[in-house]
């Protein structure tokens, strides 16, 4: 097998730099994974760059938050009333969890006010985008066996199980 394509057992060499909505990057040491290409789905810039490519390809990839873990929301920033809330959890930067109704709600505190508090019901890691600088170091074909369980493992990942 010369080239990517849907199928392929793929094994890439990735570093990543995380880049944070507050403007910091975390980097990550080098690592390697497998996966069976066009099956084990990934975010979809890195599909784009390695359709087609061969080993000793590498790549340099911006990977949006939009495909990581959704863009920062400012719609989600909100001013809520602090009636109701455990007043030991509401302090500046924690994130707030608590059951009401039997249903979780949750939020970073930014502010604590007189009477509200200012919260941030974005997700955590909202607005979170990477730099990726990887090399494709194998290629094989898939057999019957990695391709199903590969089908399994994604399925469940969909469901929430992964």
């Amino acid at each position: 097998m010369t080239r990517v394509k849907p199928e392929s057992a793929v094994t890439i060499r990735y570093a990543m730099k995380t880049l944070l909505s507050d403007g910091t990057s975390k980097e990550r040491p080098e690592e390697e994974m497998e996966f069976i290409f066009g099956v084990e789905r990934q975010v979809a810039t890195l599909e784009k760059a390695l359709n087609g490519a061969k080993v000793g390809d590498r790549f340099s990839l911006h990977i949006p938050a939009s495909e990581i873990y959704g863009e920062h929301d400012p719609t989600l920033i909100r001013e809520i009333p602090k009636k109701g809330l455990i007043k030991q959890r509401i302090r500046p930067g924690a994130y707030y969890r608590q059951m009401k109704q039997g249903c979780l709600v949750s939020f970073r505190v930014l502010e604590v006010r007189a009477d509200t508090v200012l919260v941030d019901f974005n997700e955590p890691m909202a607005g979170i985008s990477v730099l990726m600088d990887l090399e494709v170091t194998g290629l094989r074909k898939a057999s019957k066996k990695e391709i199903i369980r590969a089908r399994e493992a994604q399925r469940k990942k969909s469901i929430g199980c992964g």
